[in-house]
């Protein structure tokens, strides 16, 4: 695949610093066909959402992004990984999306980037993938906030982390939409509204109190969802520390400073400022949950940090910020378009 630069400095296009929406979904047909043909239920509601590749899907994908003044958007699998017990199907999946996310970002790379989808339980094999980093469709991978029950800090998954600490490489971490494993919650009629949430918080809590990222340095935690509700729990986490998990490497406020956490807040003001002041600002990168929340909440939701950030800080958070998380070689205008 030709290199965007090289594609934008044929034509004299000016390098800028793309915004970047680093929480935005993308299923296609095929993929959820597989998905469904390896026993995952409930997929007809992502069918439904306008998520695809699919032509009329990418140009309303597109002129929404272009509302919100989104260059950029990186595309994940999450919720709907390929994580599943059998680890050829689990490969066999996770090759073909990420195939597709090739061919698409190829086509768009103007308009899209992607995170890795890794046929995780399976260690060995998703090593195998992170080949893939070196191709510039990829900047990342997206992981789940457990991986089918297992929490993210197991052992087994130590060598994963270890390479990707090598690799410098960024993690996307998002809800899996199980409930947290709660009946409480699996009773009642709350899996995304509060159950995805509790699975972010639940998820980063345990990074920060077992010293996880202190161990990997270089892994560089994107938690989705402003980090579900840390922005109100952390001062009250480092109270409870000493005694709670005393043998912590570092306090979790402190511990925090090593993640980076997505701004979608369904249009809260309140919850982007108390996420600004408890993680700091410069923590903070653009998100929108595409396609999750409607076209006005998406308009929505990116101008509140107008409101509540002083301009410089808005640029950081749209554009600024990435910088640090990604090597994005972009030139605007470089798609080859549909």
């Amino acid at each position: 695949m030709a290199r965007s630069t090289a594609a934008g400095a044929s034509r004299g296009r000016a390098m800028t610093a793309p915004v970047v929406d680093v929480h935005a979904h993308l299923w296609t047909h095929a993929y959820l066909d597989l998905l469904a043909d390896a026993g995952i239920a409930g997929l007809d509601m992502y069918r439904a959402l306008g998520a695809t590749d699919e032509p009329d899907d990418l140009v309303q994908r597109f002129a929404q992004m272009d509302q919100a003044g989104i260059d950029l958007q990186i595309l994940s699998t999450a919720p709907l990984v390929p994580h599943l017990e059998d680890a050829a199907a689990a490969s066999a999946i996770a090759r073909h999306v990420n195939d597709e996310y090739a061919r698409l970002v190829e086509r768009h790379s103007d308009r899209f980037r992607a995170f890795l989808a890794l046929p995780l339980p399976h260690v060995a094999e998703s090593l195998a993938v992170l080949d893939r980093l070196a191709e510039e469709a990829f900047i990342g991978v997206a992981i789940t906030t457990d991986i089918l029950g297992a929490a993210l800090t197991a052992p087994a998954f130590d060598p994963l982390f270890a390479a990707l600490d090598a690799r410098s490489a960024t993690v996307l971490i998002h809800p899996v939409g199980a409930d947290a494993r709660s009946p409480l919650i699996a009773r009642r009629s709350m899996r995304w509204a509060v159950g995805a949430p509790i699975e972010d918080t639940i998820a980063m809590a345990d990074l920060l109190l077992t010293g996880h990222l202190a161990r990997f340095p270089h892994v560089k935690v994107i938690s989705t969802h402003l980090g579900g509700a840390l922005p109100m729990l952390l001062p009250r986490m480092r109270a409870q520390q000493p005694w709670e998990a005393p043998d912590a490497p570092e306090p979790p406020d402190i511990a925090a400073r090593r993640a980076w956490f997505d701004t979608v807040t369904h249009a809260n003001p309140a919850a982007l400022r108390a996420a600004a002041e408890v993680l700091g600002a410069d923590r903070l990168v653009l998100g929108t949950d595409y396609p999750f929340q409607t076209a006005g909440e998406l308009l929505a939701d990116v101008a509140q940090q107008g409101a509540v950030f002083t301009e410089a800080v808005t640029r950081a958070v749209r554009a600024g910020n990435a910088e640090e998380l990604f090597d994005l070689r972009w030139t605007r205008g470089a798609g080859a378009g549909a």
